[in-house]
C-alpha cells in the first residue's frame, strides 16, 4: 500500500478514483458531508474543486493505493490563508473504502497528515467528526484530545441530524493524557 501525496495535475488524473471512494464512504454511512445516495457527478465535481484548491496551496492530499493505482483511502490539510493563523490547520475528509478497512488504513493515512503538518511548522491541528462514529474511536486512540460535542450539527448520509465532537492535536507531541 503506497500513501502519496497529491499535486493538483495529479488529483485532477484520479478524480473519477476519488469520486467512487467518495461514493462509496457516503454509502457506507460516513458522514463525511454528503447525503445518500451520492451522485457520481457531484462527487466527481466535488473533487475537481479540490484541485483548485491543492493549486491554490490552500489544501493538501494524500491518497492510499495499491498497484496499480486502485484509491482505497485519502485524508487532507486544509490550509488557513491569514496571517494569524499559519500555525494551524484542519484535518478533512479521511475516507477510507469499505473494503479497505480493518488494515489499519486509517490509522496511517492520519499518521501521514500529522507527520506532513509537523514538518511544516503546522503546531496546531483541528477536526470535527460525528459523535459515537467509528471516526471518532480513531482520534481518540490517536492522541487526539476532545473540545466539546455539538448537538444536531451535521445530518449524516441518512439524512437525520448528528452532534460532532471537535477535536485538537499537537502534531508532533506527546499524545494527551486520557485519551487513549
Amino acid at each position: 500500500m503506497n500513501v502519496v501525496r497529491l499535486d493538483a495535475a495529479r488529483l485532477t488524473v484520479l478524480v473519477p478514483d476519488l469520486a467512487g471512494l467518495l461514493a462509496d464512504t457516503v454509502d457506507g454511512g460516513a458522514s463525511v458531508g454528503f447525503l445518500a445516495p451520492l451522485d457520481r457527478a457531484e462527487a466527481t465535481a466535488w473533487w475537481r474543486e479540490r484541485a483548485t484548491a491543492v493549486a491554490a496551496g490552500r489544501l493538501v492530499v494524500w491518497v492510499a493505493h495499491e498497484e496499480p493505482g486502485r484509491v482505497l483511502g485519502t485524508v487532507s490539510l486544509a490550509l488557513p490563508d491569514r496571517p494569524n493563523s499559519v500555525h494551524r490547520a484542519e484535518l478533512v475528509k479521511l475516507m477510507v473504502h469499505r473494503a479497505a478497512r480493518g488494515r489499519g488504513l486509517g490509522r496511517r493515512l492520519l499518521a501521514v497528515a500529522e507527520e506532513a503538518a509537523a514538518a511544516r511548522g503546522i503546531t496546531l491541528l483541528h477536526l470535527d467528526t460525528e459523535t459515537g462514529s467509528p471516526a471518532e474511536h480513531l482520534y481518540r486512540s490517536c492522541g487526539w484530545t476532545p473540545v466539546g460535542t455539538i448537538p444536531d450539527y451535521a445530518a449524516d448520509p441518512a439524512g437525520v441530524l448528528r452532534p460532532t465532537t471537535i477535536y485538537y492535536k499537537r502534531p508532533g507531541g506527546p499524545a494527551a493524557a486520557g485519551t487513549g
